[in-house]
């Protein structure tokens, strides 16, 4: 079969359609688009993409990502911030997850990175995901609640109660993210399991 591209185009195509969210058109989108811009641009994606790659480490406290210290214990800078709460542990899937909660503002306490959710199809438990280290540090931090923070579907509830029953004789509080109605959206086009979940978490209103 004769290929459309000359190889290393191919190449470079197929590289980009391994990317989460990348499908073979955008792929050869993004390929065509390289191939148009200068070599300085080209070789600073190139040299952005090595640089991170050999710079960049996990936490060894949260891991969350972190610049890589040779020469000290690799730590963010959530972690490192002497200002963050060490009594709150937020638990979040992924390193991702802490940067949408960070962007609200409200959190000041600290994270752990569990590194994915349970999730038997695919064969992962909770011995492949960072719970022997979050119980490390509930024995020699100061925590007294751990925020439960994996996503609103089936295996990020899966895992939120693995760990309600994990803890369960451990005095610390548990509590999870309450799950609703996105701000200033209708009620005509709010899911069942949305709706619910808003009616089950109902609140009083006024003093």
């Amino acid at each position: 079969m004769t290929t459309l591209f000359p190889g290393p185009i191919t190449d470079l195509i197929e590289e980009l359609g391994r990317l989460p969210g990348i499908g073979p058109k955008s792929a050869q989108r993004i390929a065509f688009h390289l191939l148009k811009v200068s070599d300085r641009e080209a070789g600073r994606l190139a040299r952005a993409v090595t640089d991170m790659k050999a710079r960049i480490a996990v936490c060894s406290r949260c891991f969350n990502v972190a610049e890589a210290r040779p020469e000290a214990i690799t730590q963010c800078g959530i972690c490192s911030d002497p200002r963050r709460d060490p009594h709150v542990l937020c638990v979040v899937e992924e390193a991702r997850d802490l940067i949408a909660v960070e962007r609200t503002g409200e959190f000041k306490g600290r994270y752990h990175v569990l590194g994915g959710t349970i999730n038997h199809l695919e064969g992962i438990g909770p011995e492949q995901l960072r719970v022997r280290e979050l119980l490390h540090r509930l024995g020699e931090e100061p925590v007294t609640e751990l925020i439960v923070c994996t996503n609103p579907n089936l295996e990020g509830d899966a895992t939120a109660l693995y760990l309600v029953r994990l803890l369960a004789d451990v005095d610390i509080v548990v509590t999870r993210l309450a799950s609703g109605l996105p701000v200033g959206s209708d009620l005509e086009y709010a899911d069942e399991l949305t709706l619910g979940r808003a009616l089950e978490g109902r609140r009083p209103l006024g003093g």
